[in-house]
């Protein structure tokens, strides 16, 4: 008997009210029907805490403040791609990368108005240590602003060093603004490094603070998960990187070390970067400021042969940009598709694109850790992987570590990469950053690097797979069922 029967006949009417009320509201937002059932079989059953959590996290809300503010931001994020339009930055010679990337493109342009911009130079970067170094040899170099936003910042090691140059960085009248992410860098934010900051000049913000009063006018589990670093407007570092020293983060928590990879932008491409950093500052204060607003307009002369297109994504009425980009990115590969992220819950439509394209022909590589650090997302991601492994997808784990690097390429001539997971959270919930790389050199380079991951991978075995105990596939299958709601 169902919880509900057993209560008094006022309080299921109360529940049966609740129950409907919750189903309207869910019918006329229209999400994706597997969300949608989910969250009306949890209102079901559950009396009174099912309504309570949907009401919480079942709505991707923001506040009104934070709307009206982004919708002040879009006027001056045109004026920026005016800047773009008259320097000609996005004239794209298109027949260097082929009709996929040039429809990708206008994908862009028409869902977000985020051009490509050409002739930007982009690096890449793999060894953590090495990374957490040259960011602190660019900010030492710094010589009008040092902008930083990250998920997560955990003292000790390399990290430290990167503390320290920004307060050099400070001392000697560099304008430096750091956005940290409240939940994310939640131990962070209770140690001494902040007030450190703020006692040096440095202006310090937490992005997206929780609360009781945030519950109550929008949800508190909406995260800034961008990882980026833009120096003097001039070069910029993004990628899957925290601002942690790997020796030093969850150490000893059974997973082995993160594996990241960043890069280092130069060029137009970074006008789009300190464009997205810079309205996430103002997001959080309120009110655009017209100084930061310079800086985001300034137009940077061409430094390499990459085309690089930004799609700075999040819970906003163009929710599904990120999304429809990565669909055209799959559904463009003829050869080979190669994949890296550490944790795998698709929606139907990017589950079905990977499977889609193993049943044409491509070989599709998926690469994903062997251990990840969340038990809910572990369990629901082995759900995809017999009908994955079905149509020809091959599946590596890789054993080196956590592996946390986020990239896509395809026939070895376009890429993605960036900040966003391949699961419903970073498409549909977490502020995100991501590139999609025109560029056949840097595609060869990423590619190179997703071989080293599958140097240190297993693949994972058909037949074998299929022989796992019931238990296993029936706990699987129930997280896959509730990752609509995780």
């Amino acid at each position: 008997m169902s919880p509900s029967l057993e209560l008094p006949g006022l309080l299921q009417a109360l529940h049966a009210l609740c129950v409907i009320a919750i189903a309207l509201r869910v019918v006329m937002r229209r999400p994706a029907r597997g969300v949608a059932l989910a969250w009306l079989f949890l209102v079901a059953i559950f009396p009174f805490a099912g309504p309570v959590i949907y009401l919480l996290i079942g709505e991707r809300r923001i506040s009104r403040r934070r709307q009206r503010t982004l919708d002040r931001l879009r006027v001056h994020y045109a004026s920026s791609a005016n800047a773009v339009l008259e320097r000609d930055l996005s004239d794209v010679d298109w027949s260097r990368h082929g009709e996929a990337a040039a429809a990708m493109d206008r994908l862009g342009r028409h869902l977000i108005g985020s051009p490509t911009l050409r002739g930007s130079r982009l690096e890449l970067f793999d060894d953590t240590r090495a990374i957490l170094d040259a960011i602190r040899h660019d900010i030492d170099a710094a010589r009008e602003t040092v902008f930083m936003e990250f998920y997560i910042w955990q003292a000790g090691g390399r990290a430290d060093a990167v503390l320290e140059a920004v307060l050099r960085a400070a001392a000697r009248g560099v304008l430096c603004r750091l956005l940290i992410d409240a939940l994310g860098a939640r131990d962070w934010w209770k140690g001494d490094q902040p007030r450190r900051l703020r006692d040096a000049g440095v202006e310090l913000r937490a992005a997206l603070p929780a609360g009781v009063f945030q519950t109550l006018i929008g949800r508190t589990d909406l995260r800034l998960h961008r990882k980026l670093v833009v120096i003097d407007g001039a070069h910029a570092w993004t990628g899957s990187m925290n601002l942690v020293d790997p020796e030093f983060f969850k150490a000893g928590a059974g997973y082995g070390e993160w594996v990241d990879a960043m890069v280092r932008v130069e060029g137009p491409a970074v006008l789009a970067l300190n464009a997205t950093l810079i309205g996430d500052w103002l997001l959080e204060r309120g009110e655009p400021r017209h100084e930061l607003l310079a800086h985001a307009h300034r137009v940077l002369p061409e430094a390499g042969s990459a085309d690089v297109q930004l799609i700075p994504s999040g819970p906003t009425r163009s929710s599904d940009t990120l999304l429809q980009m990565l669909l055209a990115l799959i559904n463009a590969a003829r050869e080979e598709l190669v994949l890296t992220t550490p944790y795998l819950v698709p929606d139907d439509a990017l589950a079905l694109a990977l499977r889609g394209a193993a049943a044409r022909g491509v070989r599709v590589l998926l690469i994903l850790p062997e251990k990840v650090d969340s038990f809910f997302t572990r369990f629901a991601s082995r759900s995809y992987f017999e009908e994955l492994l079905e149509v020809g997808v091959e599946i590596r784990l890789f054993h080196g570590g956590l592996l946390h690097t986020k990239s896509i390429v395809v026939d070895e001539t376009l890429s993605m990469f960036g900040t966003v997971n391949l699961d419903m959270r970073s498409l549909w919930l977490n502020y995100e950053l991501t590139l999609f790389i025109y560029d056949a050199g840097f595609a060869r380079d990423l590619r190179d690097l997703q071989e080293h991951y599958l140097a240190r991978s297993h693949a994972l075995d058909r037949r074998r797979w299929r022989r796992r105990p019931f238990a296993a596939r029936l706990l699987e299958n129930a997280m896959r069922i509730a990752s609509p709601l995780l």
